[in-house]
Parts: C-alpha cells; sequence; structure tokens
C-alpha cells in the first residue's frame, strides 16, 4: 500500500495576458467599446466587471484541472455540475496489476498526526481494505465487484473543466473554513497555483475575502 499527498495540476496552457485580453473583448462587445482596448487595459477593465458583478463576460475562457486526491473529496467536487468531469474508474482499473504496483494507493488525511493511535487506527483500515480487495479478486471477483471494499481514502485523478465564473464559484465555497479539511486542502493548492505560479490573479484576487 502506498500512502501519498493531494495535488493539483492545471491542464490547461494558461497565458494570463490573452486570457485578459479575450475576456476584454467578449466584455467590450457588451459597451461597443472595442475603441479603448490598449495593450494595458485589459487587467483593469476585468477588475472592473468583476467589481460590477459582470461575471458571465468569465464564462468565454475555460480550464481543465486534475486533481489527485481521495475518493471522498472527489465526491464533493462532481457536485459542482457547471462542469466536465473524467474520473479514474475502479470498475476497470485494476490495482492487483503490475501498472499500479500491485498496491492500491491512498491519501493521507490532512487531519491526521502521523504516528499517532488515531493514524494507526487509519493505516489497519486500509491495510484491511487493501488485503479484501485482493482476496475478493483472488477469489473471482472482477475489479468492479472487488471495489466493495476499497475506502474513501482510496486515491483517484479526476479531472474537471469549467469556465472560470464556475471556476470563481469552486474556489469561493471550496476554500471556505466550513468545507471539508481535504476538500479546503486541495482547493488552496489550486488558488494558489493561480494566483502565484500562473499569475492570473486577476481573475481571484477576491476569492479569500469571501472565503475566510
Amino acid at each position: 500500500m502506498k500512502i501519498i499527498a493531494p495535488n493539483v495540476e492545471i491542464l490547461t496552457p494558461v497565458k494570463s495576458s490573452e486570457i485578459l485580453k479575450r475576456i476584454e473583448l467578449c466584455g467590450r462587445t457588451c459597451y461597443k467599446s472595442e475603441g479603448n482596448i490598449t495593450d494595458e487595459s485589459a487587467a483593469e477593465f476585468v477588475r472592473g466587471l468583476i467589481r460590477r458583478g459582470h461575471e458571465s463576460v468569465l464564462e468565454h475562457v475555460g480550464m481543465s484541472v486534475k486533481f489527485t486526491c481521495d475518493r471522498g473529496v472527489s465526491h464533493e467536487i462532481v457536485r459542482h455540475r457547471l462542469a466536465a468531469y473524467s474520473q479514474e474508474s475502479t470498475r476497470y482499473c485494476n490495482y492487483s496489476a503490475e501498472r499500479f504496483n500491485s498496491e492500491i494507493t491512498v491519501i493521507a488525511p490532512c487531519y491526521i498526526m502521523p504516528y499517532t493511535q488515531v493514524w494507526e487506527a487509519w493505516f489497519n483500515a486500509m491495510k484491511q481494505a487493501e488485503t479484501s480487495y485482493f482476496r475478493l479478486l483472488d477469489l473471482g471477483c472482477s475489479p468492479q465487484e472487488a471495489r466493495a471494499v476499497l475506502p474513501n481514502s482510496l486515491k483517484t485523478e479526476l479531472v474537471m473543466t469549467a469556465n472560470i465564473r464556475e471556476w470563481r464559484h469552486f474556489l469561493r465555497l471550496r476554500t471556505s473554513s466550513a468545507a471539508h479539511p481535504q476538500m479546503r486542502e486541495v482547493a488552496k493548492l489550486l488558488l494558489g497555483k493561480l494566483k502565484y505560479e500562473e499569475g492570473i490573479y486577476v481573475l481571484f484576487d477576491d476569492v479569500e475575502e469571501v472565503s475566510a
């Protein structure tokens, strides 16, 4: 059994200047103010759209993100309806196969301190689930049948594609202190990447104010 940390990967090439310019062009169509476009006008125009709540314009740009998280978190992610999803399937993935190193992979819960009694109880439950899963396969069950004993902590990979308006909605909800700790963990990873690594903070710099 392998234990890993969650991860977030942005699959769509992100060029902040191109994204902002495209949104500006779409938005200025509403006001017929295309003549006001300059090399430097996009960021402030987009900020103005967000301040005025004119976020429908943000739907003209989309982004795909791959989450590596546990199955429990993935169930929360797919509740966001204005998106497309592709997810690692426990129906067709046989974790006894060599390409999976003949083991299951689980996500370490961020709220459990390693090497405590709580950690030990969780770890033993994961090992028992793995043992039971492989036993069912040995008895002739298919992967889709044996998956009945796989835990919520099982690692899954999930690609979510949505427009920028929906990503803002997603991040407002999922970085909130009211969100599940592991859901908040991956949402904050994504928010950090968008703000600081990809440099499109203009689209998300107000999110933390909403989600204290």
